[in-house]
């Protein structure tokens, strides 16, 4: 897994808001595994907190989340974030039919992931992050 070694540790700032543990902690050791560290929330109430606190790259959203969905999340941090500099917000989610896909587009994500993923589509994800920052 030589790629992995070669990503930098901290080149992006990541959020994770996923409300199942279980699917927090696998999301937190994938991005370790690529030599990523984030931030972690278990609901969409605290996610918008700390983004408010922090600067964010990357946020991954778990679209069923208690407190605030992650579309409302998403809608959120597009109406308080200056537009041409906005994080890239990822929806994840285990309903992946094209109408998903469609609401998800709609409330301001800017890509998707279906639940359950490997590794190799998270690592997609965060390439078309990286470009989206660099393109700033």
């Amino acid at each position: 897994m030589a790629e992995t070694t070669t990503r930098p540790k901290g080149a992006l700032r990541i959020l994770v808001a996923e409300d199942n543990q279980v699917n927090r902690q696998m999301i937190m050791l994938m991005l370790e595994s690529l030599n990523y560290s984030a931030t972690e929330v278990e609901n969409g109430l605290l996610a918008l907190q700390e983004f408010d606190s922090n600067d964010y790259d990357l946020v991954l959203i778990d679209v069923q989340m208690p407190e605030m969905d992650g579309l409302e999340l998403a809608r959120e941090i597009r109406s308080r974030h200056p537009e041409g500099n906005w994080p890239r917000l990822v929806a994840v989610t285990a309903y992946a039919m094209p109408s998903d896909r469609k609401a998800a587009f709609a409330a301001g994500m800017d890509d998707f992931i279906a639940k359950p993923f490997g590794i190799a589509d998270l690592v997609e994800v965060i390439d078309r992050a990286i470009e989206a920052v660099k393109a700033r």
